[in-house]
């Protein structure tokens, strides 16, 4: 375990060091403000509160936004080290190489986590600090996505890292990252309504299942069907009801698509020649 942390803690000093971390977070909280601020005008009309409406805003940025640092973070972490000669000295010392790629991983999901609770937490306080009443469901509701909007970041932080395992060259792991990110969270749900609206006939079970394939749609449904206020607001409540995914299975999905993707990379590390 102390060998992870010391590995975890060399990527995030090194990212800190490239301003990763500080311009991630800078980026995460201003958006965050922005949508909290400019949120809470409708809120006295549609008869819901900031918190709710921040969500929802939230929810769809993050979608685009969070999936993109994270690959743009990860995609050149174990290729990139070998085309600037660092791996072979690391894998010098006493260090199995799945301790190296889940210490690795640790560091650079810690860059994620740190930004998002920063950034989203910002928005969190400026709300606080407003004439609205908040309940706790609300708050629980943006608790809620905080972790998962980390775990999001954790998911596509793994697939950067398969991508890296996976090739011999820094272009084609950033080609297959922009490919990852261009699949999951824009042409995925294009095809899927495509299918939908075209009556290919897709049953119900069958949507479930096409709809958990995705990270980004089970981030979202989580996040836009797990609390009341939230899915009246956003319009799925009905969705909610159709679609009858739990918010446990959710979140397991979701916490499968950290851990399939590392294992997998870290299968092919270790069989990979350095």
């Amino acid at each position: 375990m102390n060998t992870l942390l010391i590995i975890a803690g060399k990527e995030l000093r090194e990212a800190t060091r490239n301003r990763w971390v500080v311009a991630t977070t800078l980026l995460m909280a201003a958006l965050a403000l922005t949508l909290s601020f400019l949120g809470s005008a409708p809120t006295g009309t549609v008869g819901v509160g900031p918190v709710e409406i921040t969500i929802v805003s939230l929810s769809s940025l993050t979608i685009f936004l969070l999936p993109l640092i994270a690959l743009l973070l990860s995609f050149d972490a174990v290729v990139g080290e070998i085309d600037r000669g660092t791996m072979t000295l690391l894998l010098s010392y006493p260090v199995a190489r799945w301790q190296l790629l889940l210490g690795k991983f640790l560091g650079h999901a810690a860059v994620i986590a740190l930004a998002t609770v920063v950034g989203y937490g910002a928005a969190g306080v400026a709300m606080a600090m407003g004439d609205a009443p908040i309940g706790t469901e609300s708050w629980r509701a943006f608790a809620a996505m905080i972790g998962s909007s980390v775990m999001l970041g954790a998911a596509f932080t793994a697939l950067g890292y398969l991508a890296s395992t996976i090739v011999r060259d820094r272009g084609t792991a950033a080609g297959i990252a922009v490919a990852v990110w261009l699949g999951f969270v824009l042409l995925y749900d294009m095809a899927l309504l495509g299918l939908l609206v075209g009556g290919s006939g897709i049953g119900v079970e069958a949507l479930n299942w096409l709809l958990l394939a995705n990270p980004a749609d089970a981030y979202r449904l989580f996040n836009l069907t797990g609390f009341k206020g939230v899915s009246t607001f956003a319009g799925t409540a009905g969705l909610a009801a159709h679609v009858q995914l739990s918010v446990p299975l959710l979140l397991a999905v979701m916490a499968g698509w950290i851990a399939a993707p590392l294992a997998l990379a870290a299968a092919l590390f270790s069989r990979k020649q350095i």
